[in-house]
């Protein structure tokens, strides 16, 4: 019997244009034995929201460099949320100041991570938070 692979769905919201970190992370994680889905870039929250319902993941992970990503990922985690995927892990990658981690842990985002954080990080992290201990 397989281990059912975790599903990851790897998307840039916002205006931001630069993807080379989420193609890094999306890259890792695959090479780990996930399945990522990326959306590519300049989604709207709308968009990555039902990406996720339409590919049935595990968990999002969003990569934001613009500094939006107050206004973006609570709206994502709202999306979710009203699809009934509460259940859904959401991670949050790029250029985020340290005051603002806080907040967005409280929306319940799982993982926040900055640049040069390991790859190897954020691939555990994931599996810790999917799978079941």
């Amino acid at each position: 019997m397989t281990e059912k692979k975790i599903r990851v769905l790897v998307a840039k919201p916002g205006l931001d244009g630069h993807d080379r970190g989420a193609k890094v992370v999306a890259r890792a994680l695959r090479d780990a034995g996930m399945e990522v889905i990326y959306t590519g870039l300049r989604q709207t929250p709308e968009m990555v929201a039902e990406a996720a319902l339409q590919e049935d993941v595990d968990a999002v992970g969003l990569s934001i460099l613009s500094g939006a990503h107050m206004g973006l990922v609570p709206r994502v985690v709202d999306l979710l949320k009203a699809n009934g995927q509460g259940h859904v892990r959401v991670f949050v990658g790029g250029i985020i100041p340290d005051e603002d981690v806080a907040a967005l842990l409280a929306l319940g985002v799982t993982g926040v991570y900055g640049p040069g954080t390991l790859t190897d990080v954020i691939v555990e992290d994931i599996r810790k938070a999917v799978l079941p201990a």
